[in-house]
């Protein structure tokens, strides 16, 4: 299971772009032009955060937070800002051999432009999972195809 950590999207009025706080996590910080950077760039440094360290802290809920946290109170009467979940998932831990099932037509289209396939298809899946689904057209329904 994902862990999911509480973070604080500060943003001040008429200002754009969102400063990012872990109440978890002292000195993890990050920013973002506009609230979808600033999600990218949370789950960056949550990920850089916990990379390598063994004893990384358990996620709160909102609640804990809210009870022990010692700058909740401070945070809630002179900042403006998003309470926002953000997950933990690892960075890149090197390569590892999968089987995937792909439309045929979409390997072909694949394998006109690249000459190494798992290459390609790992080069894609960053760009979507880093740069969101903008510019990605609509996924088929391919599982009409097949009853």
């Amino acid at each position: 299971m994902v862990k999911q950590y509480i973070a604080l999207f500060e943003y001040e009025e008429g200002r754009k772009g969102f400063g990012v706080s872990f109440p978890d996590l002292p000195g993890v910080v990050s920013v973002g032009g506009d609230y979808e950077d600033a999600v990218r760039m949370a789950h960056e440094a949550l990920a850089l955060a916990a990379e390598g360290e063994k004893n990384f802290p358990k996620p709160r809920t909102l609640e804990q937070i809210k009870k022990e946290w010692p700058e909740w109170k401070a945070w809630e009467r002179g900042h403006k800002f998003l309470v926002v979940s953000i997950a933990l998932y690892p960075v890149r831990q090197g390569v590892k051999r999968f089987n995937v099932s792909l439309d045929a037509g979409l390997v072909a289209r694949i394998d006109s432009v690249a000459s190494n396939r798992s290459a390609f298809i790992e080069a894609a899946s960053w760009n979507y999972l880093e740069n969101g689904k903008s510019g990605f057209a609509q996924k088929r329904d391919t599982n009409s195809r097949r009853r």
